[in-house]
């Protein structure tokens, strides 16, 4: 089992590796403090990765084409920022609702 696993990390390790050799091939850089791991499911061992010679920091949730992604495939967190920006959009038309006189709120 921890063959298995050990395997497995190695495997994973290659996709930054590939990257890093890509990158350098083509005179690109990476900014690494925006890589980050993300790691998805309940069981899973949270090895840490390399980026050359840094090692990448874990992140519980990071957002890819506008949808935030947490290690869990929770969609709780992406819910509460979707009902906050209505939230607040209706906040600002409420209070300035709350500040017109009473006869041009019948008016309309």
């Amino acid at each position: 089992m921890l063959e298995q696993l050990g395997k497995l990390q190695e495997a994973l390790q290659r996709d930054p590796d590939r990257l890093k050799h890509w990158a350098i091939i083509n005179g690109m850089k990476f900014n690494k403090n925006k890589c980050r791991i993300l790691h998805l499911g309940w069981s899973n061992a949270r090895h840490k990765y390399k980026l050359g010679e840094d090692w990448l920091e874990s992140s519980p949730a990071e957002r890819d084409l506008g949808v935030l992604v947490d290690g869990e495939l929770n969609m709780s967190q992406q819910c509460a920022l979707a009902a906050k920006r209505p939230n607040c959009i209706l906040r600002c038309i409420k209070q300035s609702v709350n500040s017109w006189p009473k006869e041009l709120i019948i008016l309309l």
